[in-house]
């Protein structure tokens, strides 16, 4: 029974962990299969978890506040589109602005809002997104039943998402544009595809889903906003998308790896194991992890043949 209640633990923190991270990532792949680079996942994540927190905080609207902070990160990644598809800007330099002005744009107005401080007040638990089988499960003694079934609704709304969007891409026509205009935008443009709209659409979903992720962490992980709440998730998630070889269900797979990393890391300095190990070198296990999946990884991913390369129409 002992070991049954570890694997609980660990799967039930290896969902919540992946969470933001199959959001995240789902995005970046929507945009990278269209053809663009989008660095950026990092800021976008902040606004995300910023406005969710926030607009939870003065709505007491949950579902509110995720809406509302999907739309914040597609706010800032208009801007990155408008930049990069139709300005011609460096699509990875671009990525790195949106890094630097989306948490310095979020960090202002919470000063502002919550007098000088750069962290928000904690998010009461009745203000968070719900757990649809909390009653289910509360009378569970062992607690087992919980780990494995007690989850928020962000989790169930991850893996609708990937559905929807390998739906999208590998069974509707819209799909096969996408996919199109990502390896040859040239050809598609002959076609009567218009690239341009149909990058900047994708970029918009991306972001839409992107802070999705950053809401997903303020308003089920944790209960609040603080700088660090997204401490490199974006790039972890970007991580994600080139081992999962840009589809939906590989970027699952992925996420779910990196989750379980993150996962371990918080179990090994739990107090259940207790082997005296600085806390701070347990935190740094997904980013290893990550490193050590870019090397090896890199090298077979194949992505679209037109990624990172902007489009001129000649």
């Amino acid at each position: 029974m002992e070991y049954l209640s570890i694997f609980s633990l660990l799967f039930n923190l290896t969902l919540s962990s992946a969470t933001p991270l199959i959001f995240a990532a789902l995005g970046s792949m929507l945009n990278e299969n269209s053809g663009v680079t989008n660095i950026g996942l990092e800021g976008l994540m902040t606004a995300g978890a910023w406005t969710g927190v926030v607009v939870a905080l003065f709505t007491h609207n949950p579902w509110l506040a995720f809406l509302c902070a999907g739309l914040a990160a597609l706010l800032f990644a208009s801007l990155y589109a408008l930049s990069v598809i139709y300005l011609h800007a460096n699509q990875i330099i671009a990525g790195i602005a949106i890094n630097f002005l989306a948490p310095g744009v979020v960090i202002f107005l919470n000063r502002l809002i919550f007098n000088g401080s750069v962290s928000s007040p904690a998010l009461m638990l009745e203000y968070k997104m719900p757990r649809p089988f909390a009653q289910i499960f509360q009378n569970n003694p062992s607690g087992i039943l919980s780990n494995f079934f007690n989850f928020y609704c962000v989790v169930y709304l991850a893996f609708v998402a990937v559905i929807v969007l390998w739906y999208i891409l590998y069974r509707t026509r819209l799909g096969l544009h996408i996919r199109a205009v990502g390896e040859h935008p040239h050809a598609a443009d002959t076609m009567g595809i218009n690239v341009y709209r149909l990058r900047f659409s994708c970029l918009l979903g991306s972001g839409f889903l992107v802070g999705l992720g950053g809401a997903s962490i303020t308003l089920a992980i944790v209960s609040g906003f603080r700088p660090s709440v997204i401490s490199g998730q974006g790039f972890i998630a970007l991580a994600a998308v080139i081992l999962g070889q840009w589809n939906p269900l590989g970027v699952l797979s992925s996420c779910l790896l990196f989750g379980f990393f993150r996962a371990l890391a918080v179990f090994l300095d739990g107090p259940t194991v207790n082997l005296q190990v600085s806390p701070h070198l347990w935190a740094t296990l997904p980013y290893i992890c990550s490193l050590l999946v870019l090397v090896f990884a890199a090298k077979r991913s194949q992505g679209p043949a037109s990624l990172g390369k902007p489009y001129i129409r000649s």
